[in-house]
C-alpha cells in the first residue's frame, strides 16, 4: 500500500498520501471527494478473528490485568473456540435485533467474549455506558434505553455494582448473565454457563451474517440531546478499518500493540480502536485506567509496562500523563521506546499539551513523535476525516477518507459538513424520525459540525474544526459567536484552573460563560485544606483573582465581541448527568446546562453585576497585567 514517509528529527511512519479534489456548485455548495479508490473490505468483521485464528493462533489478542497484578492473555485461536460456544448459547435463546444483547459493564475479556460471540452468530449488541448504572441516582437514561432496546439478554461483568440499576432498570423477564457475584435472591445466569457445544446452528448462522446485518447499537453520548440508538452495520465496520488502514500504512509493518482505556460502549473506543486492533492481528491491553486522580495511576503502572506501537487517548488523558512523564524517565523511555503515532480525538488538543509531548518524546528518544488526528461521529463507524501529514500545530483533521464524500454547505458565515460513504449508519433503531431529520435530501448524514479548510488555495492540507452549527449563536448586535472556537481558547488560556466552560449570551449584549473549575487546581492556587467544600474554593479571593486576572488578559487578546467574555461566574457544583448536563464520557450539554441553570445565566446578567459574577476591568485582579499579556502573545 503507497504511503509517505516522515523522516529527519521525526520517527519515521509509514502513512497515506491523501489528496481530495473540489467541486463547487452553483448554489455554493462544495464537494470534496478524495481522489483515492476505498480498498477491499470484508462482509464482517469475524473474518479477522477467522484469519488470525488460522494464521496466527498463538498470538496474543486480548490482555487484562487480574487482581493478583498479573497480565492475563487470550489467544486469538482461545478467543475464537470461546466465541463460538458462547455463540451458540446465545442462538438458542431465540435472540435477535428486536430482543438484543445488552452489556452494561465496562471494557474487560468478558464484555470482548460476550460481544464478539453476539455479531458472529448475527445477533446485535448494545454496550452500554456504565455510568448510566454507576452514576446515576435515577437510572433515568437507563430506563429509556432499555426501554427502546427491549433487550433479551444483559450482562454485567460483576453483579455487586450493578445491582440497583440491574433491580430498578431491567424487567423481570430478562434474563440477566453476571461473570461473577450473582444478585442475591434473583435468578441469574454465570457467564461460566452460557456455553454450549459449537454445532451446525453456529456454522449456518454464521454464514447467514453479511454487509447489512446488524452488529451492535451504539448510544450517542448525549451532547446534543438524549442518547439514540445508533445501528452499526457489519459493512460500516469493516469499511471503517479499510479507511483506517489506507491512513495508517504502518499498520501492515507489524502487528499493533495498544494499551487503551477508551470505553467500547463509546464508538472511539470500541469500532476505533478495539476493530484496529483486531482487523490487524495485533494486541490490546485493557487499560483498567482512566484520567482521574485514582485512574491515572492504573494508567501509569500499565504503560511502565507495556510500550504500545500507537498510543490513543483524549486530550485531558494526555494533560493528566505529563506530569508523570517528566517525573519519571523510565516510564517515558518505555513509552516512546516503540511508538510511531499518538492519536488524540473527542476534543481540541491545546497547543502547550502538543508542544510538551513533542519535547519530551525529542528529548528521551531524540526523535519527535507525530500527533495525528481524526472527526467522526458514532454515526460514521467513527473515522470519515484522516490526518495523514505532519501539521506544526494540533487542530487539523485532515481530509475524508477514502470512500467519504464531503458536503460543505454555506450557513451564516461558515461551513456545515455533511457526509456520505459506506460507514455511515443507515439510521436510528426505531427512532425513524430521527433518522429522517439527519439526513438530507441527498442521502448526505447531517455531521452537526463546521468546517473550514486550512489553506483555501490547497485544500489537501486538511480541514479543521469550526464549532458545533446547533451551539452558536446572535447576540444582540447580530454578530454571530462561534461557541466551539470560544470555549477552546478559554480552557486554554485559563489552564490549569478550568475544566470546562459553557458559554452564554444568546439575543444578549455580549457574551459570558459559567465556568466549571478545575477544583484541585483552585485548591493549590489559594491553599486550602483537601477536604474543603468547592463552594470555599470558588469564593476565595484568591480564586477569584486569578480568575479575574485571566479574564482581563482574555479580553485584551479578544477584542473582537464574537470572541470576547466579558463576565463569569464559578460554579461549585459539578454538572448532573441526571439532568442531561453531563454525557457520560464527562462532555458538557451546552444546552442543558443553560436551561438547568438558566438562574445563574440571569444572575452573569444582572445589573447591578451580581458580587459573585467576576466582570472584565474588576478590581479584583491584582499586579500588573501588561507583563503578564505580553508573555502570552508571545507564546502565542
Amino acid at each position: 500500500m503507497p504511503g509517505v514517509a516522515f523522516r529527519g528529527h521525526v520517527r519515521e511512519v509509514r502513512l497515506g498520501a491523501f489528496d481530495v479534489s473540489v467541486e463547487r456548485r452553483e448554489d455554493g455548495v462544495l464537494l470534496v471527494r478524495p481522489r483515492r479508490e476505498l480498498g477491499p473490505y470484508p462482509s464482517k468483521v469475524s473474518v479477522w478473528l477467522e484469519h488470525w485464528a488460522r494464521t496466527t493462533p498463538d498470538n496474543a489478542f486480548l490482555a487484562q490485568r487480574e487482581a493478583d497484578g498479573n497480565w492475563s492473555t487470550l489467544t486469538y485461536a482461545s478467543v475464537l473456540s470461546a466465541v463460538r460456544r458462547i455463540g451458540a448459547a446465545l442462538l438458542a435463546r431465540n435472540l435477535s435485533a428486536e430482543r438484543p444483547v445488552a452489556i452494561l459493564s465496562g471494557n474487560g475479556v468478558e464484555h470482548a467474549l460476550v460481544g464478539l460471540a453476539a455479531m458472529y452468530v448475527g445477533i446485535p449488541y448494545a454496550p452500554i455506558s456504565p455510568a448510566y448504572s454507576l452514576m446515576s441516582a435515577d437510572f433515568g437514561k437507563l430506563r429509556s434505553i432499555v426501554g427502546l432496546l427491549t433487550p433479551g439478554l444483559v450482562f454485567v461483568n460483576d453483579g455487586t455494582p450493578f445491582a440497583r440499576a440491574l433491580d430498578t432498570a431491567v424487567p423481570n423477564e430478562v434474563e440477566i448473565v453476571v461473570a461473577r457475584n450473582p444478585l442475591a435472591g434473583s435468578s441469574c445466569t454465570l457467564l461460566s454457563e452460557l456455553d454450549a457445544e459449537s454445532s451446525q446452528a453456529v456454522d449456518q448462522a454464521h454464514a447467514a451474517v453479511g454487509p447489512d446485518t446488524i452488529a451492535k447499537f451504539l448510544f450517542t453520548s448525549g451532547s446534543t440531546g438524549s442518547p439514540k440508538a445508533v445501528i452499526n452495520t457489519q459493512r460500516m465496520l469493516c469499511a471503517n478499518q479499510a479507511m483506517i488502514s489506507a491512513a495508517f500504512c504502518f499498520l501492515e509493518d507489524e502487528p499493533p500493540v495498544v494499551v487503551d482505556w477508551l470505553p467500547w460502549s463509546h464508538t472511539f473506543g470500541a469500532n476505533h480502536n478495539f476493530n484496529m486492533v483486531l482487523c490487524n492481528g495485533g494486541t490490546l491491553y485493557i487499560d483498567d485506567g482512566n484520567p482521574t486522580p485514582a485512574g491515572l495511576a492504573k494508567t501509569v503502572r500499565n504503560l511502565q509496562e507495556i510500550a504500545p506501537t500507537i498510543y490513543f487517548n483524549v486530550p485531558k488523558g494526555y494533560d493528566a500523563l505529563i506530569p508523570h512523564f517528566r517525573a519519571d524517565r523510565q516510564l517515558r523511555e518505555t513509552f516512546f521506546s516503540r511508538l510511531k503515532v499518538l492519536f488524540y480525538a473527542g476534543a481540541s488538543l491545546s497547543r502547550p499539551t502538543w508542544d510538551a509531548l513533542q519535547q519530551l518524546s525529542q528529548d528521551t528518544c531524540g526523535e519527535r513523535v507525530i500527533f495525528l488526528s481524526s472527526l467522526g461521529s458514532t454515526e460514521t463507524a467513527p473515522l470519515a476525516f484522516a490526518s495523514t501529514r505532519d501539521f506544526d500545530r494540533p487542530g487539523n483533521i485532515g481530509v475524508p477518507a477514502p470512500g467519504v464524500e464531503l458536503k460543505l454547505l454555506p450557513k451564516d458565515g461558515k461551513l456545515e459538513a455533511r457526509v456520505l460513504g459506506p460507514n455511515v449508519t443507515p439510521g436510528y433503531w426505531r427512532q425513524a424520525d430521527l433518522t429522517r431529520a439527519a439526513f438530507d435530501e441527498e442521502g448526505f448524514f447531517r455531521l452537526g459540525d463546521a468546517l473550514r479548510f486550512a489553506d483555501p488555495q490547497h485544500p489537501e492540507y486538511g480541514l479543521l474544526f469550526d464549532g458545533r452549527v446547533a451551539e452558536d449563536f446572535k447576540l444582540t448586535t447580530g454578530t454571530w459567536v462561534s461557541v466551539g472556537p470560544l470555549r477552546a481558547r478559554i480552557i486554554e488560556h485559563f489552564a490549569p484552573y478550568v475544566r470546562d466552560v459553557v458559554i452564554a449570551g444568546a439575543d444578549r449584549d455580549y457574551a459570558a460563560a459559567l465556568v466549571f473549575p478545575e477544583l484541585e487546581a483552585c485548591r493549590k492556587l489559594c491553599k486550602r485544606a483537601p477536604d474543603a467544600a468547592p463552594s470555599v474554593l470558588c469564593a476565595d479571593p484568591r480564586v477569584r483573582a486569578t480568575f479575574a486576572t485571566l479574564l482581563n488578559e482574555f479580553s485584551a487578546l479578544n477584542p473582537a465581541s464574537s470572541m470576547c467574555v466579558k463576565r463569569l461566574l464559578l460554579l461549585a457544583d459539578p454538572p448532573s448527568l441526571d439532568a442531561g448536563e453531563m454525557t457520560d464520557k464527562g462532555s458538557i450539554n451546552q444546552a442543558a446546562v443553560l436551561n438547568y441553570r438558566s438562574d445563574l445565566v440571569a444572575e452573569l446578567y444582572r445589573e447591578p453585576a451580581s458580587t459573585r459574577a467576576i466582570a472584565i476591568n474588576d478590581q479584583n485582579a491584582d499586579g500588573p497585567m501588561l507583563p503578564r499579556l505580553m508573555r502570552r502573545l508571545w507564546r502565542s
